[in-house]
């Protein structure tokens, strides 16, 4: 039985200063495991300090250089903010997208989300698209909703072969940074839930390609039971990618699979 494509990302948000950013990508490399063709892990600093990270993560190819967020416009008098060019300039492989956290404190809408991933994918970037329910709305049975509306709303513009090449990341917004987590069953449901949708809007074929990792407290303790099941294709990691051998732990777990 062929094996699923597994995807590990590691969210730095905004922590370390460019000198443990350095010591934790170093110690990373350090014990880096021969990975499995099926593998992917990739790791997304804060903008500042991709430069001068950027020659560690060339030291192994097997670990992708990811953006934490982009611009919604090619360029123009945009203080403060970093294009899909610019970054794809960089070298930079993937970027996050619509993460709950610039929903929630910046106002981001789907439309907005709807442009980057097009921006991205206009410049070879693949990008890691976030969707989630409030912990509100799952205990009034509206995640299935609120996460349909989410999906629809942002990827909707994308042809097929740009579904393809983007990956989702569920992430249940009670689970970020809470230590809650949703259950095996529970992710499992959801992701099975979101491949569904991608089949309605893209066909079924496309919907198998489709990575979709699960973002909320995932650790070395649960990953194994999370990335088991069916439909979840490994993890967009938040707090436990800070850690250097936790991190390394949830890698290895990933690629045993």
């Amino acid at each position: 039985m062929m094996k699923k494509n597994i995807l590990v990302a590691g969210n730095w948000k905004m922590n370390k200063s460019v000198d443990e950013g350095q010591k934790l990508l170093n110690d990373l490399l350090e014990n880096f495991p021969n990975l499995h063709s099926n593998i992917k892990v990739a790791v997304a600093p804060a903008f500042l300090h991709l430069g001068a990270l950027k020659a560690i993560f060339q030291k192994n190819t097997n670990l992708g250089m990811a953006a934490q967020n982009c611009a919604n416009k090619k360029n123009g008098a945009l203080t403060g903010e970093v294009s899909a060019q610019m970054l794809a300039d960089f070298g930079v492989q993937y970027c996050i997208v619509g993460h709950s956290e610039r929903r929630q404190f910046y106002g981001e809408t789907d439309e907005i989300i709807a442009q980057k991933l097009k921006l991205l994918l206009e410049n070879n970037i693949i990008p890691i698209f976030c969707c989630g329910e409030m912990l509100e709305q799952r205990n009034e049975n509206q995640h299935f909703e609120v996460n349909k509306s989410q999906i629809t709303n942002a990827l909707s513009s994308l042809s097929k072969d740009e579904i393809a090449k983007t990956i989702i990341a569920y992430e249940p917004v009670w689970a970020i940074g809470t230590g809650l987590t949703a259950s095996a069953e529970q992710a499992q449901e959801m992701h099975a839930f979101i491949r569904e949708i991608i089949a309605e809007m893209f066909g079924k074929d496309i919907a198998e390609q489709v990575l979709i990792l699960y973002g909320g407290s995932c650790k070395s303790s649960n990953a194994l039971e999370l990335f088991s099941q069916k439909d979840v294709n490994g993890g967009l990691i938040g707090g436990a990618a800070l850690d250097a051998s936790e991190f390394l732990k949830i890698i290895s777990i990933a690629n045993s699979l």
